[in-house]
């Protein structure tokens, strides 16, 4: 089996709340129906609130949500664009190998219904100053301690992009989901693991900070508050 996440962009004329009814709608129905081992899709819809200032963006437009599915092969991955491209006005395809750090085992929901919190989706550059086993080599060891030990994250899923799919796919070698409480978004207090101190919080800022300085520019990375729906897996 191999994962394929898609990035997606609204039609200019759709809001929020048709897109998601689209995607959650005939466009995963159709997919369902042609076959998939998993299927999630995250959508920048009017339920994630005062999360959005949290957004970190070069993309004009921004994204406005994701679709992840397993499929025996991406080769066969031409149907499903089908589906996404009738509700779509841009996708941008990623073959990745995924690993899960953490597994979300405290919020979850009915299947097609939110995931309680936020999914922050992270899409990120290597930059060149750094080679890509090195590149890996931090962000899955070093990093991945200084995340699990600073942030209060209930999931985190790390997408090794191994190919685009589609033409015209920004150059992102990660993609990352991270489910935090929505309190969280908008309070560092409780995103960082302050506990109610400021010295901890501070601390915990600054060490996040200084890993993700070792293995990306920080300038050039795309943050995104989404809001998740597991419809399979």
């Amino acid at each position: 089996m191999e994962k394929l996440v898609y990035v997606l962009w609204k039609p200019a004329d759709a809001t929020p709340a048709e897109f998601k009814a689209a995607m959650l709608g005939d466009v995963c129905k159709r997919i369902q129906e042609l076959g998939v081992h998993g299927l999630t899709v995250n959508l920048a819809d009017d339920s994630i609130g005062d999360a959005v200032s949290a957004r970190l963006t070069r993309l004009d437009p921004p994204l406005d949500g994701t679709l992840n599915f397993w499929i025996d092969s991406a080769d066969d991955r031409g149907p499903y664009e089908e589906a996404m491209a009738t509700a779509t006005s841009r996708s941008a395809g990623y073959l990745v190998v995924e690993s899960v750090p953490i597994v979300n085992r405290e919020r979850r929901a009915a299947a097609g219904e939110r995931t309680p919190g936020i999914n922050m989706i992270a899409c990120l550059e290597r930059p060149k100053r750094i080679a890509w086993d090195d590149w890996i080599e931090h962000w899955h060891g070093p990093h991945r301690q200084v995340a699990l030990e600073t942030q209060c994250t209930f999931h985190y899923v790390r997408n090794v992009v191994v190919r685009s799919l589609t033409d015209g796919a920004p150059a992102w070698s990660g993609i990352v989901e991270e489910g935090f409480p929505a309190e969280a978004i908008t309070d560092p207090m409780i995103w960082y693991k302050g506990n109610g101190s400021k010295q901890v919080m501070t601390e915990n800022l600054q060490r996040m900070i200084e890993s993700c300085q070792v293995f990306l520019d920080l300038d050039r990375v795309e943050s995104h508050p989404l809001a998740e729906y597991r419809l399979i897996g």
